[in-house]
């Protein structure tokens, strides 16, 4: 049987593309176009998203952009997460925190797909709360500090949790409907 949609995810990142692999698995056939792109600096993740797409050559593919939102530091470090985790990591903001009885965040992901020069965008978030100290060791960036409203355990230390209600997964699930209902 063959798939109905063949796409490229470009991303740098093994991790997201292996995480896309499986929550679009039976939808999409996914390829891996592994490169990095430049993101400028914007306010919101849907502009960033947007300004990558006319940036990057090709056509049939898609490219995501997450970030971790914390209430209580104004949505920081939002828009800049890739850059903040490199420079203070979870440790990092685990000291911003310190004290803080607001841990509130949200974790946001945003797809951009580029299908035959059309652009479109798709979305997802899980709310949750941001640990006392860093827990697991499966994941990637916020992963260890990161816990999902309900339940208990932070997405690295609970891989299948986040596979079943991440926002990644959640703005996937948005795109495989959309490639669903209008096939290319």
């Amino acid at each position: 049987m063959s798939l109905p949609v063949e796409l490229a995810f470009v991303t740098g990142n093994e991790h997201k593309f292996r995480e896309a692999e499986e929550i679009l698995k039976g939808v999409v056939r996914l390829h891996w176009r592994r490169e990095s792109y430049r993101e400028v600096q914007a306010e919101t993740l849907e502009e960033v998203t947007k300004e990558a797409l006319r940036e990057i050559p090709g056509d049939s593919f898609f490219i995501e952009d997450a970030g971790l939102f914390i209430h209580a530091l104004n949505g920081f470090p939002g828009v800049y997460s890739a850059y903040v985790f490199k420079k203070i990591g979870n440790e990092g903001i685990l000291r911003l925190l310190k004290g803080e009885k607001n841990r509130g965040a949200t974790f946001r992901s945003v797809i951009g797909l580029k299908l035959r020069g059309e652009v479109r965008l798709f979305t997802g978030e899980v709310y949750g709360r941001i640990a006392t100290e860093a827990r697991g060791r499966e994941g990637f960036g916020y992963d260890p500090i990161f816990i999902p409203t309900g339940h208990d355990t932070t997405f690295a230390e609970d891989p299948v949790l986040k596979q079943k209600v991440s926002h990644r997964r959640r703005a996937l699930q948005e795109l495989a409907r959309y490639l669903t209902s209008h096939p290319p």
